[in-house]
């Protein structure tokens, strides 16, 4: 009973967009028996991506309308599918592996389970970030964005925070799951905003640390000062999150220094830096503090940019002590405009990847 239905949850993860890779290991079946009881794991394999009542659920699957309330209710507790409050109706709906259960299991990962992950993440980044439309997109630090050439919206911290109404501060998994391998990050674990437009969404959670507007600009400014990387959805609208990310913990960033798929695979951005000579005093610092994927050379006491690295952060500008670097706007031919929401880019990546995922809308 077990494994068939982890088996099963593993296939419909993989039916999803977003993608569950198999191993010969089997090593994502033991992940998923961390994380959900048989009983959850068949359940999860009748959800939708679709907002739905327990009562819309129970009319659907012809189980017991009690026994879902409480089954659905312990489930987006323990991180496994999403349950929020819209008025007086409670509504779940299942989440892809990533972004989703896994970022979910920040406040239950244990040593065991960041071992299972540390096995698996190999697999699901030479399999699923090589893939079109990109999981995430690059935000620059704002202020070294080309004045010139004014940023749309969805490429701006400012205009994704402005959006929101609800803010939430959260440890970032990926920083927890190194710490409980033994290989702790040295920059700040607490950088992972979650937001969205609804006033006092995050109140519904019990434990959740919300935060101002302010704050979240302050976190922004604390990042960008740690040098990590600030991260998005690929979509242009909808956002709910902006990561803080260093080349130690991020599986998108450790896929670009680790494993060699090309960062312009990886993550979608829309600049890039470039160096002037003139003004370069070889100082070292763009290199080796402030970038996260390896992209500046040191030539002849002079450093340039590997464009074919660069993922257009701004950090490196951010930081010369010269104003010997800047970021460049990509050319239109070299840019990937990111899906409209986060449906249209599960039906891009769908259509890409040949997943048939009607099923479960």
């Amino acid at each position: 009973m077990n494994e068939d239905a982890y088996s099963r949850l593993a296939r419909v993860l993989d039916t999803l967009p977003s993608g569950f890779p198999s191993t010969e290991s089997g090593v994502e079946i033991k992940l998923l028996e961390k994380i959900f009881t048989p009983e959850e794991a068949s359940l999860f394999c009748e959800m939708r991506l679709t907002p739905e009542t327990a009562e819309q659920v129970a009319g659907r699957t012809g189980h017991p309308l009690e026994w879902l309330k409480e089954t659905l209710e312990t489930m987006a507790g323990k991180g496994q599918l999403l349950g929020i409050r819209v008025g007086e109706n409670r509504l779940y709906k299942m989440v892809p592996w990533v972004v989703g259960i896994y970022e979910f299991q920040v406040d239950r990962i244990d040593e065991e389970m960041a071992e299972l992950v540390d096995q698996y993440i190999t697999v699901f980044q030479e399999q699923c970030f090589p893939q079109a439309p990109h999981f995430a997109q690059t935000l620059a630090v704002e202020e070294t964005i080309p004045v010139d050439q004014e940023a749309l919206p969805y490429e701006k911290v400012s205009a994704i925070i402005e959006k929101c109404r609800s803010f939430r501060l959260a440890d970032c998994i990926c920083k927890k799951k190194q710490g409980l391998l033994g290989k702790p990050c040295d920059r700040p674990m607490e950088v992972c905003l979650w937001a969205v437009p609804v006033p006092g969404y995050f109140e519904q959670f019990p434990g959740y640390r919300t935060i101002s507007r302010d704050e979240a600009y302050a976190l922004m400014k604390k990042a960008e000062e740690a040098s990590l990387v600030h991260m998005t959805s690929n979509t242009q609208a909808g956002h709910y999150f902006i990561c803080n990310c260093c080349k130690c913990c991020c599986p998108f960033l450790t896929s670009i220094n680790e494993t060699g798929i090309p960062a312009s695979l990886v993550i979608d951005s829309h600049c890039y830096a470039e160096i002037d000579p003139e003004k370069c005093s070889g100082c070292g610092v763009c290199a080796d503090e402030r970038c996260q994927v390896n992209a500046l050379a040191e030539e002849q006491d002079e450093y340039r940019v590997v464009r074919e690295r660069c993922i257009g952060c701004g950090l490196c500008v951010s930081a010369c002590p010269e104003e010997a670097v800047r970021l460049v706007r990509k050319d239109a031919a070299d840019r990937t405009t990111p899906p409209e929401s986060e449906n249209a880019w599960f039906e891009e990546r769908g259509l890409k990847r040949g997943v048939d995922f009607s099923a479960y809308k």
